[in-house]
C-alpha cells in the first residue's frame, strides 16, 4: 500500500514547522520503507495497513513534541499484491508523456 501524509504542528510559540517536519521525515527514513518527501507530502510503501500506520502514528508523535495541536492529512492507495508503486506510478505517467 502506499499512503502520502502531510503532518504538522498547530500552535506553539513558532510560525516555523520545518524542525518538527524534519522530526516526522526522520521517523519515515529511519523506518526503512520505500519513501519520498516532497514539498507538501511524505509518501511510503509498505506491504500491510499495520506496517505503514505505524510508521505515521510515529511520526505524528514525532510533532507532537513541537505543539500542542497536530494537524495530519493523509491519502492511502491500498492495492494488495503491488509493490514498487512508489515509482512504478511516475513511471506510468512519464511513458504517456513520452509518447507526446
Amino acid at each position: 500500500m502506499l499512503v502520502s501524509f502531510s503532518v504538522s504542528p498547530l500552535g506553539g510559540e513558532s510560525s516555523s514547522v520545518s524542525a518538527a517536519v524534519a522530526d516526522a521525515v526522520r521517523v519515515v527514513r529511519e523506518s526503512g520503507l520505500p519513501n519520498e518527501t516532497g514539498a507538501m507530502f511524505t509518501s511510503i510503501e509498505g506491504e500491510s495497513w499495520d506496517e505503514v500506520m505505524d510508521v505515521v502514528r510515529r511520526a505524528v508523535e514525532a510533532v507532537q513534541q513541537h505543539g500542542p495541536r497536530v494537524s495530519l492529512v493523509l491519502k492511502a492507495d491500498i492495492r494488495p499484491g503491488y509493490t514498487g508503486q512508489l515509482t512504478a506510478k511516475v513511471e506510468r505517467v512519464e511513458e504517456h508523456l513520452r509518447e507526446m
